[in-house]
């Protein structure tokens, strides 16, 4: 069965989850953006590839990371860019999701960037969508983040520049983290030697080890010995539930701490997805000190960003 993200000639027309995406094209997402990392460093920081080209970003959730920097990459790829106010847009009057893309696309939609709470909404619009119009995730309830997932594979390949002998350990609240399905589809596919999965049994969810994936209910056994430790923030929000017995508590077993890093490699690096819980799920000196990357992270993701957007937009119709 061909994967829904790709044209009849093998080619990425929409980006809706880095599950079932072959090596060879991730590597190509990863490649094309480090074409653009040097922009930052030009007086003028703009490209002519989506020059014409019509972006609609549709955030139904609230974002401040993942919305700025496809706007900015948008712009960087000199396209125009349409950010559409849910609050105050006709949604807010019971338009269905599939009516406001309907008229957006009306106007001449090229591509859509989608944050949506309901897992799947960004997939039934590519089915709705003409073949000439792309959309991209930015992540959809708990199913996928797929472009915090590639920029965070970015992240690691520039810091370690080999995939295929790292232990790479995700920690914390697993089961709700569509940034965590991401980051294990990516890392299982790019060919890392050892993934890890950290956290308690309520936050881990089923099947992990099907995956390949090491389940650790001991956060210093976890990451002992990891070459990466990607923190992940709790997700109160999508808890049905006291999953845990308080925030404090948490910390104590699942924070990183200095101390705990300590049992990481000498030369670990420390990633976040944000929004940080500082206190929470990683401490400030953590966050703030020699190892962590995570403004690397945000940095990168205008690239990475750059890379989806101009490589779905060229694809053949």
């Amino acid at each position: 069965m061909r994967n829904p993200q790709l044209n009849r000639h093998g080619e990425l027309t929409h980006l809706i989850t880095t599950e079932g995406l072959p090596r060879d094209i991730l590597t190509h997402i990863l490649d094309t953006a480090q074409t653009f990392v040097p922009l930052a460093d030009r007086d003028v920081k703009k490209v002519p590839l989506l020059r014409g080209k019509s972006v609609f970003n549709l955030f139904f959730e609230n974002s401040t990371r993942t919305r700025t920097t496809f706007e900015i990459a948008a712009k960087r790829l000199s396209a125009d860019v349409f950010n559409l106010n849910i609050n105050v847009s006709s949604a807010a009057k019971g338009e269905t999701l599939l009516d406001t893309i309907a008229n957006l696309s009306a106007m001449q939609a090229d591509l859509f960037v989608v944050r949506h709470e309901a897992s799947g909404a960004p997939y039934l619009i590519a089915q709705h969508v003409a073949p000439h119009v792309h959309v991209v995730n930015a992540g959809d309830g708990r199913h996928a983040h797929p472009t915090q997932g590639l920029l965070d594979m970015y992240t690691i390949r520039h810091f370690k520049k080999d995939f295929a002998n790292l232990t790479v350990a995700v920690v914390g609240d697993i089961l709700h983290s569509r940034v965590a399905r991401s980051n294990i589809h990516a890392l299982t596919t790019l060919g890392v030697a050892e993934v890890r999965a950290v956290g308690p049994l309520t936050l881990l969810p089923s099947g992990l080890d099907q995956m390949g994936v090491r389940v650790f209910t001991d956060m210093k056994e976890g990451i002992k010995g990891a070459d990466v430790i990607i923190m992940l923030r709790l997700q109160n929000e999508r808890m049905g539930g006291a999953l845990l017995p308080s925030s404090h508590e948490y910390f104590k077993h699942y924070g990183l701490t200095e101390e705990k890093l300590a049992l990481a490699k000498s030369d670990c690096i420390v990633m976040h997805p944000g929004p940080m819980n500082r206190g929470v799920e990683i401490d400030s000196a953590v966050a703030d000190g020699p190892h962590s990357v995570i403004l690397n992270q945000v940095t990168f993701g205008i690239a990475v960003r750059m890379a989806v957007m101009s490589i779905v937009a060229g694809a053949s119709a």
